[in-house]
């Protein structure tokens, strides 16, 4: 079994002009998890940067454990100076928001939760999470509710992440369905791979699959 000590972060990576991802390992990872159940994740979990004109949006960051400061540093270049808003999609992804908060406090007053022009947010108001959508990237940025995979395909989470809200699966494939109205070219996802290409389709089909039980 992995330990986190040998699992790599991954860098800043731009998707977009002006959209980046990167990925860390997650401190309460549990290697021992009972397969199937709400602690049944991978090990890395994926951050989002979105620069828009006179903002940085931060949703879910997660910093890396090792070579931190070399990443806070690039992180510090290309925020600049500019205003920093630290957007969370379910309320376990506050992750290092609070230490990000405090960095960059001195860039803006309104850090957490402020929802710039350009962002909007998509709540599955009754499965616990609020998506954002990224109109001038086409891109989607889920939390929980959507999981990635390798070949670019995504899938509603497991039944048993849903335990402490009155949703089921075939219950968040609905809440989902109205996002089928976007031009969603990219799914952005915290486990998983993300949806680089054909969004839309990958959206269509993981939604389909849950209600279908």
């Amino acid at each position: 079994m992995a330990s986190l000590e040998r699992i790599d972060p991954s860098p800043l990576t731009e998707l977009a002009p002006g959209l980046l991802r990167w990925s860390a390992p997650h401190p309460d990872w549990n290697p021992n998890a009972q397969p199937g159940s709400s602690s049944d994740w991978d090990p890395i979990v994926g951050s989002v940067l979105y620069e828009l004109p006179d903002t940085i949006v931060l949703i879910d960051p997660l910093l890396p454990s090792t070579e931190r400061l070399g990443f806070l540093d690039q992180l510090d270049r290309r925020i600049g100076a500019r205003p920093v808003s630290i957007l969370t999609t379910i309320h376990w992804h506050r992750r290092d928001r609070d230490e990000l908060a405090e960095r960059y406090r001195a860039n803006t007053t309104r850090v957490w939760n402020f929802v710039p022009a350009g962002v909007e947010q998509r709540p599955l108001r009754g499965a616990g999470e609020t998506l954002f959508w990224l109109p001038a990237v086409a891109t989607l940025v889920a939390g929980d509710r959507l999981i990635g995979s390798a070949n670019g395909e995504l899938r509603v989470c497991p039944q048993s992440w849903l335990e402490d809200v009155r949703a089921n699966r075939a219950d968040v494939a609905a809440l989902l369905r109205p996002l089928l109205e976007l031009p969603i070219e990219r799914v952005l996802v915290s486990h998983g791979e993300p949806t680089l290409h054909e969004g839309h389709a990958a959206l269509e089909r993981a939604i389909a699959e849950a209600e279908a039980g």
